[in-house]
């Protein structure tokens, strides 16, 4: 490949296809959701600004504190303030908006003895009202938020209402791990299963979901007795998160079926957000956070873990209070996962019955992996263009999508590519590492990075093996690892703006934004193999209809090819990847040449 990165001169073409120039502060309100490239950071893994706050205010051993920087289970020191020191890096790279992980105030240390583990993540909330003290103050996140924002950057928040930390613990079945109890076996009706004494008369069940009705369940020892520890009765905020009548409290999911909705996660008290209280509770406590600091989105983590009537009263609710806030484009994207499938069926299921504006793509990330990795075609990838019209709204709906690689609880895309591939040489790993990026940066969709990936991070594995420090770290297991792209370790801080992969993705970054035929353009396929090689797809500009053809060579042998083209484009200019053939071979044909691994964008010129 000749040209990896963009030049000014191409930048200036994309300009002439119809691009704005960057929007200043004032505008960013008007960016649409597909306009942005989103930075998705952990704050405790990122950058430790104030040293002090590593404890949370807490004294003692890890296990009162849940600071321990060498064990990937425990906080690190990273914080808001740190974050908010790193924003030129985060801009330099290209993202115009920032996923920041939980910050809620969680529980420090939870689990059994022996296996403890700490609230890093932010996914075990006990407070829903302020900032965990591990990661700063509320006044530290509206600085971040002010800072952002002063760079036309938005900032999405990363929001749970489905579980808070395990608090509640049962009275039976710890022995057997408190396995699930279904609704038919031990019914609202009947304390401790069918054949128990009659509770909760009149409840109609928690499909009839009227405050009259839910007034009537005032016992919730239906399946398990909830019981709540000494010195933790009032440790949730809101107070009314601290009564089991709002939990489901039938045990821990097995994942399947009706305990998908209404199991505990190992042990994480399950709200009953079917319940009218809950739905207005969770409204009020997300609503102020918008009115508070003016973010812009929400990022909602273990969406289809929550009933599809709560996103219909929820969703709405915070729309309206972020338009009330001089908000129109507030982002939300809820967490459905899919496994290791493709499955876009269930994706979109997601759009249409619970009427979430967009979810995360794990169809995208599948697909990509498969591609890039040369463990399949890209036939997924091609039924990508087709596929998009199940969700709500349908293509122009898809866009809206974020799509990714990786992330904090799947694994780093660079461990896929390593796992499908075992003994990969370095130049291999890295060459389809950029592939991957380059599918990601130019198709449809919101492309999302997961920090570190920027930086050549790979990991072991998935979880807490793909949660490595950016700043030098304490942890042998991510300081053993060998990167991308590079000799450095996470022993030292990983903030180098000359590494080969953050380059590359800042220069696609910077492109895409600048063509409205990469952010907001219809896809055509234009060629796809259910073997490694010639993946390509025209977009074109919303604007002015011009084209630009995407080429993608996913095998390991030089390519060239004819591939259609609309017979309107005649010729072309490179705007990064290799060079693009200047004439069409004639009227809808381009003869497109790509060395292994490589890709081409060809727009055509005005």
């Amino acid at each position: 490949m000749k040209r990896l990165l963009p030049s000014l001169a191409a930048l200036a073409l994309a300009l002439a296809h119809g691009a704005a120039v960057a929007a200043p502060e004032q505008d960013m309100r008007a960016r649409t959701p597909q306009q942005e490239v989103i930075y998705f950071v952990l704050p405790d893994r990122f950058e430790n600004g104030d040293p002090a706050n590593d404890r949370g205010g807490l004294k003692g051993g890890k296990l009162q504190t849940g600071f321990d920087a060498a064990d990937k289970a425990f906080y690190h020191g990273g914080d808001l303030k740190g974050l908010t020191q790193k924003l030129d890096y985060i801009e330099g790279l290209g993202a115009s908006a920032i996923w920041v992980g939980p910050i809620f105030k969680n529980k420090p240390v939870q689990g059994p003895k022996g296996e403890e583990s700490a609230g890093y993540h932010g996914y075990w909330i006990t407070d829903f009202t302020q900032v965990d003290p591990h990661l700063g103050t509320d006044a530290d996140f509206k600085a971040l938020v002010d800072a952002a924002h002063a760079r036309g950057m938005k900032v999405y928040m990363d929001i749970i209402v489905n579980h808070t930390a395990d608090v509640i613990q049962y009275k039976e079945g710890a022995a057997q791990g408190y396995p699930y109890r279904s609704k038919a076996d031990y019914p609202f009706s009947t304390r401790g299963g069918v054949k128990g004494a009659p509770i909760n008369p009149g409840f109609a069940g928690d499909t009839v979901a009227t405050a009259q009705n839910w007034a009537r369940l005032t016992d919730p020892t239906f399946a398990y007795t909830p019981v709540v520890p000494k010195g933790e009765g009032k440790v949730k905020v809101p107070a009314w998160l601290n009564d089991p009548i709002y939990y489901h409290n039938r045990g821990n999911t097995d994942w399947k079926g009706e305990s998908a909705q209404y199991g505990d996660f190992v042990g994480l008290d399950d709200l009953a957000t079917e319940d009218p209280r809950v739905i207005a509770g969770m409204i009020d406590i997300y609503g102020a956070w918008i009115d508070r600091f003016g973010i812009d989105g929400f990022r909602i983590d273990t969406a289809k873990h929550v009933d599809a009537a709560f996103w219909r009263s929820f969703v709405p609710a915070m729309q309206a209070r972020a338009k009330a806030k001089g908000i129109p484009n507030f982002h939300i994207f809820g967490e459905v996962t899919t496994g290791d499938v493709y499955d876009p069926a269930l994706l979109a299921s997601w759009t249409r019955n619970s009427g979430l504006p967009a979810v995360l793509d794990f169809a995208f990330m599948q697909a990509a992996i498969s591609a890039s990795s040369g463990k399949s075609g890209t036939q997924d990838l091609a039924r990508m263009v087709e596929d998009d019209v199940l969700y709500q709204g349908g293509k122009a709906a898809a866009m809206q999508l974020p799509t990714f690689l990786g992330n904090h609880d799947a694994g780093r895309i660079a461990m896929f590519i390593k796992q499908a591939r075992p003994g990969i040489a370095a130049d291999e790993l890295l060459a389809r590492d950029k592939l991957a990026h380059a599918l990601l940066l130019t198709l449809r969709g919101v492309p999302t990075i997961y920090s570190g990936d920027e930086q050549g991070f790979v990991g072991e594995g998935n979880d807490q093996l793909s949660r490595q420090d950016m700043f030098p770290s304490k942890t042998s297991i991510y300081n053993a690892e060998k990167l991308v792209g590079t000799d450095a370790t996470t022993a030292q801080a990983n903030f180098d703006t000359a590494h080969p992969l953050y380059t590359f993705i800042a220069g696609l970054a910077k492109l895409r934004r600048a063509a409205p035929a990469l952010t907001s353009g219809r896809t055509e396929l234009r060629t796809a193999s259910e073997e490694p090689g010639l993946f390509a797809v025209s977009r074109f500009d919303p604007n002015n209809g011009r084209e630009v053809l995407l080429a993608y060579n996913t095998s390991t042998k030089p390519v060239t090819a004819q591939v259609q083209v609309d017979p309107a484009s005649r010729g072309f200019a490179g705007l990064a990847g290799s060079d693009c053939a200047p004439e069409s071979s004639a009227p809808g044909s381009l003869t497109v040449t790509l060395p292994p691994l490589g890709f081409a964008v060809c727009a055509a010129r005005p």
